[in-house]
């Protein structure tokens, strides 16, 4: 059976769907959606059609899995609900505040239309929320850590770049490594958000900006810097385009517990990403295919990667998983 995928939005995390696709004997791409005019976009894959939004909310496309790369935190409450109510649909929804909400509105939908949608695929929330439950299953006496980086943080470049005077700009989360040591060791230290990443900006500026009052307005920024050592270089254009074109990524969650007095034990999960958008992408085409199974089995409703089996995920048989992975 080849499973029939629909790609809604055509960024940085649409290209990397597309990717992920091709690794993927069991699936085909056969349509990109998109809000512009269809005839503007060009994408990889030869032979793919580029179609409206306004179709794919009609109804009538023969697809068996959407996964919704376009859109923001703001427009997935709404792109997630109303697409549920037509098809199997994966979205990377990542607000980790408003996922109960969200999930809530999406099983509504994908019950009453008989589909499932899965929310917050990705890889935090996703693996790392997958792996932050096991470690606590098996060490219930312990403490959870989550590090991100060294990676591009999408959100925080653009928001230096809707500063006055920036013409582009990247951020990169680093963890600490003394703090990523202090957690190792099983010590179970209390860590302030300082203590635990640091941010390093590198900022084009506009000729004439003034650069002091740049670099004030990202080191005092609430809910993205203030909390942070942040430091903040500029450079040129030609810089930038050289040396920070990538959208690097990864991190880890480490868990640190006791099974008994004094005897301690630590679970590490890594990620190490040169693609962020591309590993991203291929979790969300591993959870299509678990949407797809699941929906062909009879399940609706809402699904995060806590509620999927793995071998649901895998492309491989059951036989093979228990002979080769198990």
């Amino acid at each position: 059976m080849t499973i029939k995928i629909g790609i809604l939005g055509y960024g940085n995390l649409g290209r990397g769907v597309e990717a992920a696709i091709k690794q993927n004997d069991d699936m085909i791409l056969t349509g990109v959606y998109t809000r512009r005019d269809p005839s503007t976009l060009k994408i990889a894959t030869e032979g793919v059609a580029v179609r409206s939004q306004a179709e794919l909310e009609a109804g009538r496309d023969d697809i068996d899995v959407l996964i919704i790369c376009g859109g923001s935190a703001t427009d997935l409450p709404v792109m997630t609900p109303k697409f549920a109510a037509k098809y199997n649909v994966i979205d990377s929804f990542d607000t980790h505040a408003n996922i109960p909400a969200h999930f809530a509105a999406v099983d509504a939908a994908a019950k009453a239309s008989g589909k499932v949608g899965i929310i917050s695929a990705g890889w935090d929330p996703g693996m790392f929320s997958l792996n932050r439950v096991y470690a606590d299953a098996i060490l219930p006496n312990g403490q959870a850590y989550t590090f991100w980086g060294k990676g591009v943080s999408q959100g925080h470049s653009d928001a230096i770049r809707r500063i006055d005077g920036v013409l582009d700009a990247r951020q990169y989360t680093i963890p600490v490594e003394a703090a990523l040591d202090a957690v190792r060791s099983g010590s179970n230290p209390e860590l302030t958000t300082r203590q635990k990443h640091t941010r390093e900006c590198f900022v084009v500026a506009a000729d004439g900006a003034d650069k002091a009052a740049i670099e004030k307005a990202i080191v005092t920024m609430p809910n993205y810097f203030a909390d942070y050592d942040t430091t903040v270089h500029f450079i040129t254009m030609e810089e930038m385009k050289r040396n920070h074109s990538g959208l690097p990524h990864g991190g880890s969650v480490i868990h640190s517990g006791t099974t008994s007095d004094g005897v301690h034990q630590v679970i590490e999960y890594k990620l190490t990403l040169e693609s962020n958008p591309e590993f991203t992408g291929s979790v969300l085409v591993a959870c299509a295919r678990a949407a797809y199974r699941m929906n062909t089995e009879g399940t609706s409703g809402a699904k995060t990667l806590l509620d999927i089996a793995p071998a649901y995920l895998s492309a491989r048989s059951a036989d093979e998983l228990r002979a080769h992975y198990l």
